[in-house]
């Protein structure tokens, strides 16, 4: 058992925990914290959270940084997208990228190319994947859905992350710090004031402008698909270091798979493919301070992608999908229902430091086909 204080919400296996516990008796680490959605990550869980004084963890944050969601409220209703469903359900994948490569033709441009971050960074090779790759989804748990609120109101929400920006430069750092790849080994961690740390800094940070350059382009062209105009947006990361005050120090606070919830600081939290979604917001309080105002990302897996291959069946999964109306367009059994815990069980474990604003019921879901891996893993 370390030293370091660690908070911890929901049942968890010993292995997640004493992952969590390694990360926080190393370094500058002065506590850590981990969600009810946790399980086994590379080198840091998933779920996981750990403040440093004067480190940043290449491992923590991970290989797709800045992977997030993001959430918009259309000012169209079921009753208005209904008829239009089936067309729908064509043109999406027609117009937005799932899996490996491109399959739209449209150009993507953006402001985030002409960023000083490249030359800082020293990541200008990777500008030409960049472009390639902008708005791509990916496959995995990346997906676009389309829900419906408690007034009927649609709703598009979308995962993924910096694709082969954020993994290239994660992995390019990671063998510059000495740090290892897997599951078992400690995190690399990086000086604040050294210069591979303020470069591993200015990459962090340009992948996370592009992770949430892509998930606006993605909404935008779903948006223009559905014929509708964005009300209210939504937009998290959740693999990201960011630089904050706790206990009255500056601390670099790394979230892996963990979104950010400070008082009144609104999130979008996803299901699995077959459940609801929600909208929440952190709320003030020593349980909240205790949690360095983090909460989950999601429901949790309970099973690894193998494991849910071989222990469930694509009918049951569609007999999941059946019973509450929901289309899926993709998808594979890794990313069954069955493979994950219930959202709302995970956020019981939360309830005193987060409210609930929308319950948000998906109708219809993208992601990748089967049998499309995605290299750019989380």
């Amino acid at each position: 058992m370390t030293g370091t204080p660690i908070e911890i919400r929901g049942t968890h296996e010993p292995a997640t925990i004493a992952q969590l516990e390694r990360c926080a008796n190393l370094g500058s680490a002065v506590r850590g914290v981990l969600c009810a959605d946790g399980h086994l990550g590379y080198a840091q869980p998933v779920g996981g959270v750990v403040a440093y004084e004067e480190h940043i963890s290449i491992s923590g944050v991970g290989f797709d940084i800045g992977c997030g969601n993001l959430a918009v409220r259309t000012d169209a209703t079921y009753a208005e997208i209904a008829p239009r469903l089936r067309k729908i359900l064509r043109d999406v994948p027609r117009h937005v990228s799932f899996g490996l490569g491109r399959t739209n033709d449209e150009a993507v441009d953006h402001a985030v190319f002409d960023s000083p971050l490249w030359k800082e960074a020293g990541v200008e090779h990777l500008k030409r994947m960049g472009r390639e790759q902008l708005g791509t989804v990916g496959s995995g748990n990346h997906y676009v859905d389309l829900f419906r609120d408690e007034d009927e109101r649609v709703w598009i929400g979308v995962h993924f992350g910096s694709r082969g920006l954020g993994h290239r430069c994660a992995t390019l750092f990671l063998e510059k710090a000495g740090g290892r790849e897997g599951i078992d080994v400690e995190p690399a961690l990086l000086p604040q004031d050294s210069e591979l740390g303020r470069r591993y800094l200015a990459a962090m940070e340009l992948a996370g402008d592009y992770a949430h350059a892509g998930r606006e382009w993605v909404v935008e062209r779903v948006l223009a698909i559905l014929g509708a105009s964005a009300m209210e947006a939504v937009h998290n990361h959740h693999n990201y270091a960011w630089r904050e005050r706790h206990g009255g120090r500056d601390l670099w606070v790394v979230r892996k798979g963990a979104t950010p919830a400070f008082p009144g600081q609104r999130g979008f939290v996803g299901g699995s493919m077959g459940d609801d979604a929600v909208i929440l917001e952190g709320v003030e309080g020593a349980a909240s301070e205790a949690l360095l105002y983090s909460t989950v990302h999601g429901a949790g897996r309970i099973a690894s992608r193998r494991e849910a291959k071989r222990r469930f069946f694509r009918d049951e999964m569609e007999a999941w999908l059946r019973k509450r109306d929901i289309a899926l367009v993709g998808g594979d059994l890794d990313e069954s229902p069955m493979a994950y815990r219930r959202l709302d069980e995970v956020l019981a474990h939360h309830a005193d430091t987060v409210r609930i604003l929308h319950r948000l019921r998906p109708f219809a879901v993208f992601m990748a086909g089967r049998g499309q891996v995605d290299p750019y893993r989380d």
